[in-house]
């Protein structure tokens, strides 16, 4: 839109099956949108404007939220349904704060998706292989492109906490502060967008799937989540001596009930089961444990002040905003329901078969089909609509035949 025209306030109209685009660019049936495909309106969020400092010409970038044209809002949008899951815990008169943790991998560009991707050249004419992983200098064959992101960072109004080399072969991680989900969200959102620009202009490729090199961790989106009293601000999770309290334990029980209906949400492409499958502390289970990296939900070390449930589901692949709905949405339902946890695991362990997820995508969206849960939570339309476009992608995968298949299968008698 033009700025003038934005500036006038001229309305913004948007087909609502686009809400429910595959990746591929195709639409599920219309019925799953409204048959007759109506419009919504994009409303500007006017906390979510902003001019973008990586673009030549003067360009910004506003967040709206997708209204119905009665003034509702959509069930269709990811962003509508965190904002409703926020409004849940105000009528406790409760504020979930969260934290995201972002990994992401940095790639020479890759014409070809039928060769791997690769480390691309540093300033120092050499590619990384792989030695860096933590180093304090990792980022400096890099420097011109991180300098870049810190200064659009810094534009944005995007916070950062820490920013590091992870564990993969030119792979790093960011954490953003800790605040209100939705503005996290709008953040998680905006930093991947960033990412990818500022890299296209110094001739790098920016990657957020859940596992993009084999034999390499993958990439994952933490979600660190508490609740605070509205008025007091003081975290619910603790009490006053300090000790873990019974919505603590609740929040946790309901993490566990929903994780396995959930998973479809958090891991949402064929891809990111590649992450979970394979796990390099990417836990595929709804375990819970005390700062024990191989269980699905981790409780950091921390003052009570700070006590807090991280989902270590998600992949740098998910929707921030469904994802940490998703999230919460199980927590306060786990509170709301008084559920109990099941005892916390330490060490090495076996995952229970009640407490181990599907491990595909098919297997994740035939459970979230069959899950009333999901659709209490979310609605029918959203949670139905949802699952035929990622059915879309599954079949476009499944009509390719892979490398592997031909290199090791065709020999077979």
């Amino acid at each position: 839109m033009t700025a003038e025209g934005f500036l006038e306030g001229r309305r913004l109209q948007l087909a609502r099956g686009v809400l429910l685009q595959c990746i591929m660019g195709g639409y599920p049936a219309a019925k799953f949108y409204g048959s007759d495909d109506g419009d919504l309106a994009l409303i500007a969020d006017a906390q979510q404007i902003h001019p973008l400092p990586w673009s030549e010409e003067p360009r910004a970038l506003a967040i709206c939220d997708a209204d119905e044209l009665d003034g509702e809002p959509s069930n269709l949008s990811t962003r509508g349904q965190l904002k409703s899951v926020i409004a849940r815990y105000a009528r406790h008169g409760w504020s979930p704060v969260v934290a995201t943790e972002l990994e992401f991998f940095i790639f020479a560009p890759n014409s070809d998706p039928n060769q791997p991707f690769k480390p691309p050249v540093g300033l120092d004419g050499r590619r990384e292989d792989g030695q860096s992983a933590f180093s304090v200098s990792s980022n400096n064959g890099l420097r011109p492109f991180f300098s870049e992101v810190y200064t659009c960072m810094a534009a944005l109004g995007l916070p950062r906490d820490t920013f590091m080399h992870e564990m993969g072969v030119s792979q790093f991680e960011i954490n953003l502060l800790h605040g209100d989900p939705l503005v996290l969200a709008d953040q998680t959102f905006l930093f991947k967008h960033m990412l990818k620009e500022v890299a296209l202009k110094h001739g790098l490729t920016v990657v957020c799937m859940a596992k993009p090199l084999a034999h390499t961790p993958g990439s994952s989106m933490h979600i660190h989540q508490s609740v605070v009293d509205s008025v007091t601000g003081k975290n619910i999770f603790s009490d006053a001596q300090g000790e873990a309290t019974a919505e603590f334990h609740h929040f946790i029980g309901g993490q566990q009930a929903a994780m396995a209906d959930f998973t479809a949400l958090f891991a949402p492409n064929v891809n990111s089961y590649q992450r979970l499958c394979h796990p390099f502390a990417s836990p595929n289970n709804a375990c819970w444990s005390h700062d024990n990296r191989a269980a699905g939900l981790r409780i950091p070390a921390s003052a009570p002040v700070a006590r807090r449930v991280e989902n270590r589901l998600p992949g740098a692949d998910a929707n921030p905003y469904l994802a940490i709905a998703a999230s919460l949405a199980a927590g306060l339902y786990g509170i709301e329901q008084q559920l109990e946890p099941s005892a916390p695991i330490q060490g090495e362990f076996v995952v229970p078969d009640n407490l181990s997820l599907p491990c595909t995508l098919h297997a994740a969206l035939e459970r979230l089909k069959r899950s009333p849960l999901a659709k209490e939570l979310f609605g029918a339309e959203f949670i139905e609509g949802y699952i035929a476009s990622k059915e879309l992608e599954l079949t476009s995968f499944f009509n390719e035949i892979t490398p592997w298949e031909r290199r090791v299968l065709a020999a077979q008698a």
